[in-house]
């Protein structure tokens, strides 16, 4: 059974590991603690707690899709003080006080949705993302960075000095297949890497490590790149010789929808044999779901990983 580690954070890791669930039971999601918008940002703020929605979003997605418990955890309430927290958000803020620690709440959520696999958040240290724009202004907290509208030039995390989840480090050390992506570049895939050991465990594992590149561009935060770029990105970050594999889309998008996304300052991610050029084979398949959305389709992506294990 092949040894996956899945890293990133919003609905791009979700996807993946739903996709992937289906076909190893050995899987780790490795969760970024940067989010600040939304729920997770209120009850950070509120309560002091670490940002629970993307951890949340990733254990619904490895628990058992007719699960009562996995319906609840999904729940968001919409009306009174609690329009906009979704249950499983509150649960992980309640049981973080309760245990005292964050690791160990995703532990024990893990364990009441009986997932396949586990999540683990990449620090459990309060971090806080910072950006620099290629027009020398700064931004702070990935829910404004997300927004920039001068193209990013470099992020960090503060404290710079934020450990890694030891348990993290050694499952990416362990693993056969370590997946970077999909999801938002600056402030989803790149703050894991962020933290401190991460990059020596990319560089000392013996796994195939996979880039996921979007299909999409992301307005503001990657208007206007290609694949090569998304690419430079994650290398300015993380040093070259580390990605071995660029996967990439290549089944066409319908022109309505690409109309629709036009509008809304998207397009879809090109790509060529110039991205080689890093250093890092491209991989191209069909992997985009392009029915009432361009997102990637589960079960696509992880079929298509698999191949790719060492």
């Amino acid at each position: 059974m092949t040894r996956v580690v899945a890293m990133g954070g919003g609905t791009g890791l979700a996807t993946l590991l739903r996709g992937i669930k289906s076909f190893t039971d050995s899987l780790t999601g490795i969760v970024t603690m940067a989010d600040d918008g939304g729920s997770s940002g209120r009850l950070r703020r509120e309560l002091g707690v670490l940002p629970p929605g993307d951890v949340r979003n990733c254990l619904v997605a490895l628990a058992d899709d007719e699960s009562l418990m996995r319906r609840l955890f999904a729940y968001r309430f919409e009306n009174g003080s609690l329009a906009g927290h979704s249950f499983g958000n509150l649960f992980l803020a309640a049981l973080s006080e309760v245990t005292g620690n964050f690791e160990q709440a995703v532990l024990e959520s893990s364990r009441v949705l009986a997932i396949r696999g586990s999540v683990l958040p990449s620090t459990t240290t309060d971090v806080r993302l910072g950006a620099r724009l290629r027009d020398g202004s700064h931004l702070f907290g990935q829910s404004v960075i997300a927004k920039a509208q001068s193209p990013i030039q470099t992020v960090w995390l503060e404290p710079t000095e934020a450990p890694a989840l030891p348990l993290a480090l050694e499952r990416i050390r362990q693993a056969e297949l370590v997946v970077l992506g999909p999801g938002s570049l600056y402030t989803s895939v790149i703050p894991n890497l962020l933290v401190g050991g991460m990059g020596e465990a990319l560089r000392e594992t013996r796994a195939q490590v996979v880039f996921v590149n979007n299909v999409m561009t992301q307005p503001g935060e990657t208007q206007g790149y290609d694949a090569e770029d998304h690419l430079r990105g994650i290398l300015s970050h993380l040093g070259e010789g580390v990605v071995d594999v660029m996967l990439v889309n290549d089944r066409p998008i319908p022109g309505e929808l690409l109309a629709l996304y036009e509008r809304q300052g998207a397009e879809p991610v090109t790509w060529g044999p110039k991205s080689e050029d890093l250093g890092v084979r491209v991989v191209s398949a069909p992997l985009a779901d392009v029915n009432r959305f361009v997102r990637h389709d589960p079960c696509d992506l992880a079929r298509t990983l698999l191949t790719l294990a060492g």
